[in-house]
């Protein structure tokens, strides 16, 4: 699949080549017949504006004041591994990915204050609205990159080796 991808994007890099050449650019041939007028561009479809969350957007002040109740307080963080690793994120939180996170409801406590972090709070909201809606207690959203902007700072992940080899064994006790 990733063959075909890449064919595809080869072929209309190629394509787009093509039309932005010099061939596209050359001097307008003269024709015995009239112009016809130019038909009006059609307009360019715009991606779909997503809604703004509901939920309160917290700043670097309003959650660093939830960090002082650690005990009271859940980060559920909505990025992928890789994001955490290449931006950083929080010393403790719970990572579900936001397309999973309506299938592990049951294993998000409705005691604690929850804060849902993504990047730049879009998904974020999305998962603090869905979980607002089901009752949990939503403090608000975070996005892990504003906050950084914001002067806060992210801990930044290291990812572990790849373990090599078998598992390591107890050795047996040598004999006398």
């Amino acid at each position: 699949m990733l063959r075909q991808l890449l064919i595809l994007a080869v072929a209309s890099t190629a394509m787009s080549a093509c039309a932005t050449g010099p061939a596209a650019s050359a001097a307008p041939v003269a024709s015995a017949a009239p112009a016809a007028p130019a038909a009006p561009a059609a307009p360019v479809a715009q991606p779909a504006a997503r809604p703004k969350a509901l939920a309160h957007e917290l700043t670097r002040a309003e959650f660093e004041q939830l960090l002082t109740r650690p005990n009271d307080l859940l980060i559920i963080d909505l990025r992928r591994p890789d994001e955490l690793t290449n931006i950083g994120g929080f010393p403790v939180y719970l990572s579900i990915q936001a397309k999973d996170l309506e299938q592990q409801l049951a294993w998000i406590p409705k005691d604690r204050t929850i804060v849902t972090v993504s990047n730049h709070a879009a998904r974020s909201g999305r998962a603090a609205d869905l979980l607002t809606s089901k009752g949990f207690k939503v403090a608000g959203l975070l996005g892990a990159m504003t906050y950084e902007e914001q002067g806060g700072l992210l801990t930044k992940i290291a990812v572990p080796p790849p373990r090599t080899g078998a598992p390591a064994t107890t050795a047996a006790p040598a004999s006398k």
